[in-house]
């Protein structure tokens, strides 16, 4: 398990309280476990829209789509033979 450590924020009110309301209809075991779970979840999501971003980047670039292409040429024999054997 990883080392926590404290660390304090200013929220706002009315999240603490929605925070406390839902760890007391069980959705969390403490409000340090959901604030954790949802930083995770904003954190994932993050890096998500980052490597979508690089990939909207990649889309633009001639010579990914170059290296792209000669890769799909280079394995479509490949490609055709697998694809007869799930036949």
């Amino acid at each position: 398990m990883a080392t926590k450590i404290k660390a304090t924020f200013s929220i706002r009110r009315d999240l603490l309280e929605a925070v406390a309301a839902a760890v007391a209809r069980g959705a969390a075991p403490s409000k340090n476990a959901l604030v954790e779970r949802a930083l995770q979840h904003e954190l994932r999501e993050l890096r998500r829209r980052a490597v979508a971003a690089q990939w909207v980047q990649a889309a633009k670039d001639p010579l990914f789509l170059r290296d792209v292409q000669e890769t799909q040429e280079a394995f479509s024999s490949a490609d055709a033979e697998a694809a007869e054997l799930l036949r």
